[in-house]
């Protein structure tokens, strides 16, 4: 470890092939440090600790003439980086285009129903509108809805008429019947 202190000495006077020669020195220890600050964080964490490693070198490295105090002051820079990193990365999980503050909410079939094909006139009225919208929107999800609502095929016959596999048709089913029970709620308030 005394050879990083020289290390550190050498980029601090000035000598671009020292840092060079820092990383492959300091990795192991620093993808452990990573790996422990990881360790305490929620789980469904997706950052990884090689990334964080990355990208708390590529910060410390990008910082012209720091004046490092020794081998220990060089690991704090690199712990703190890193915890900004992860506090970066949290509050951009946060933010509400990536859904912050909103949970997710299991909807089963019946609580989601949309008019059939030969009830009330008005439903169906408003599931020919609101389809219009969502064809308008997404038209791929709406093929899918007439298919399964008008010709009363299953997800599995959906899919093969529309070319798409199986998941993906039950994803943009649940889309659809989300965005079209949406609309419709919306047009009877």
């Amino acid at each position: 470890m005394e050879e990083v202190t020289k290390i550190l000495e050498a980029i601090e006077a000035g000598k671009p092939q020292a840092a060079e020669r820092l990383l492959p020195l300091v990795y192991d220890e620093l993808r452990y440090l990573a790996a422990a600050k990881l360790a305490g964080e929620a789980p469904g964490q997706t950052l990884q600790a090689t990334a964080l490693v990355h990208e708390a070198w590529l910060k410390i490295a990008g910082e012209d003439r720091r004046q490092w105090q020794g081998r220990a002051h060089f690991f704090a820079v690199a712990a703190d980086a890193m915890r900004r990193i992860i506090i970066d990365n949290a509050r951009r999980k946060k933010a509400i285009r990536h859904g912050g503050g909103l949970k997710r909410v299991n909807i089963d079939d019946s609580a989601m129903q949309i008019a059939a094909p030969g009830g009330d006139k008005d439903e169906q009225l408003a599931v020919h509108e609101a389809l219009d919208r969502l064809a308008a929107h997404d038209s791929r999800k709406a093929e899918l809805v007439k298919l399964r609502y008008f010709a009363g095929l299953t997800i599995e016959q959906a899919a093969e008429v529309l070319g798409v596999s199986e998941p993906t048709a039950k994803r943009d089913w649940a889309y659809a019947r989300a965005w079209l029970f949406r609309e419709i709620s919306r047009q009877h308030s």
